[in-house]
C-alpha cells in the first residue's frame, strides 16, 4: 500500500478510539461513525498497522499486524481493540482510562528482507530512527517499530533487546536468524476527547 496521506491520520486515530469505546460502551452511536470511517476508499486497500496506547507517556498497550491481509481501516480497528483489551503485558483498558489514553497509529510498509552474514553487517545496514525490524528464527519472532530507536539508539543494543523480546539470548546470532525491515507512517491523536 502506498503511504497514507496526512489527512488519513485523524480518520485512522478516530477509528482506533471508536473501536475501543465501542467495547467499553456498547450501543454507542460511535459504532455507526466507526463503520463509516472503515468505508473510506483510502482505507479499503489492504494495510498493516500497529496501534500504540499510552497513558501519561507510559506504554499501556501495543498490538499490530506485520503484513497487509485486510483493509487498513479494519486492521486499525482490530488492532486498537487488541491493544486495549488483549495485550498480555497489561490488564484490559478501563472506561476510566479512555479519556486519558493517547492513541498512535503506525501504518507499515511491506517488509524487506535484510540478507546479512553477521550482526556487524546488520548494524551497518539498519537506519536508526527509520527502520522497524522483524527478527525471526524457527519458533521465535519479534519486532520493534522505528519509534523504539528513540529509547535504544545504538544498533547493537537495539538488536540485543529485540532478540530478548523474541525469547532468545541477547547475543544470539545463528544461521537460522532472519531480519526484515520496514518503515512506518505514524499518526498521533490530538488531545483525547473528554
Amino acid at each position: 500500500m502506498p503511504d497514507p496521506p496526512p489527512a488519513a491520520g485523524p480518520v485512522l486515530t478516530d477509528i482506533a478510539r471508536r473501536a475501543i469505546a465501542r467495547r467499553l460502551r456498547p450501543g454507542d452511536a460511535s459504532d455507526r461513525l466507526r463503520r463509516a470511517g472503515t468505508e473510506d476508499p483510502r482505507l479499503l486497500a489492504p494495510g498493516a498497522s500497529f496501534v500504540t496506547l499510552t497513558v501519561d507517556g507510559r506504554l499501556r498497550g501495543c498490538i499490530g499486524s506485520l503484513t497487509a491481509e485486510r483493509p487498513l481501516g479494519t486492521d486499525v480497528a482490530a488492532n486498537a481493540e487488541a491493544a486495549a483489551f488483549r495485550d498480555p503485558r497489561f490488564p484490559p483498558l478501563t472506561a476510566g482510562e479512555l479519556p486519558v489514553v493517547h492513541i498512535e497509529v503506525s501504518v507499515l510498509s511491506a517488509p524487506e528482507e535484510l540478507d546479512c552474514i553477521d550482526e556487524t553487517e546488520a548494524c551497518a545496514r539498519l537506519r536508526p530512527g527509520i527502520d522497524g525490524v522483524i527478527l525471526r528464527t524457527p519458533g521465535h519472532r519479534a519486532t520493534f517499530l522505528p519509534q523504539v530507536w528513540e529509547k535504544l539508539p545504538d544498533p547493537h543494543t537495539f538488536l540485543a533487546q529485540l532478540r530478548r523480546k523474541a525469547g532468545l539470548s541477547a547475543d544470539y546470532w545463528g544461521n537460522d536468524l532472519r531480519l526484515s525491515r520496514y518503515t512506518v507512517t505514524a499518526f498521533h491523536e490530538g488531545r483525547p476527547p473528554s
